[in-house]
């Protein structure tokens, strides 16, 4: 008898700890991702509250339900890239502005039917603090000019002419995580810091996308 009351006090024990080795386990794997993330950002630089990250999720619904509310500390001021005129610029030249970054390639299906919502959120938000910048990842010197091609056939004239014909920036996003493929978006704070991440292409011209630009002025324009 003694010993069968020992065995089921060990079992029940046993059970007890289970639950407690996961959430330990668990905790720790946290703390290793944010680690790692606050360790891919510029030092102090991308503090995002709480409350703005939950603010942005209440209007991430319906079409831009994929559009994700990370504040994972990244962040991009220092991204390089080239301007419409080939000049060399970091998104550092942006700083002050809430600006929505999409990555689109010419050879990219989606990232083509996507274009004309930009360019339509874009116009709708002229006079606004708020930007969208288009990055093309064409490959080679040949690139950019596919890129300009595409934007002045399909009449994108709101949308900016920016590239990184190395893949380098984009591949930086691919490392981390960021992002998988094409087209890829990101928001960010007037700091450069990420806000939120939508992998694929959106309904970027609708009311939801209204409104989610609206609250991302709000917060941080």
């Amino acid at each position: 008898m003694a010993q069968k009351n020992s065995e089921k006090t060990q079992s029940l024990l046993a059970r007890r700890a289970f639950p407690l080795v996961l959430t330990t386990a668990a905790l720790g794997i946290a703390a290793l991702l944010w680690v790692s993330n606050v360790s891919n950002s510029p030092a102090g630089e991308c503090l995002v509250s709480a409350e703005t990250l939950a603010a942005l999720d209440e209007v991430t619904i319906g079409e831009l339900a994929a559009l994700l509310p990370t504040g994972t500390g990244r962040g991009y001021s220092d991204l390089e890239i080239l301007d419409e005129n080939g000049n060399e610029i970091t998104l550092a030249k942006y700083a002050g502005k809430p600006v929505l970054v999409n990555f689109w390639a010419t050879w990219c299906g989606p990232c083509r039917e996507e274009m004309p919502a930009l360019n339509a959120l874009s116009a709708h938000f002229e006079d606004s603090p708020f930007e969208v910048l288009t990055i093309n990842l064409d490959l080679g010197d040949q690139g950019v000019q596919k890129a300009r091609e595409v934007l002045e056939e399909n009449s994108l004239s709101k949308l900016p002419l920016l590239a990184d014909p190395t893949f380098a920036a984009f591949d930086r996003l691919k490392s981390s995580g960021v992002a998988l493929g094409l087209p890829a978006t990101l928001l960010l704070d007037g700091n450069g810091c990420e806000l939120a991440v939508l992998q694929g292409p959106a309904e970027w011209d609708g009311e939801t996308a209204i409104s989610v630009i609206d609250k991302l002025i709000e917060l941080v324009g």
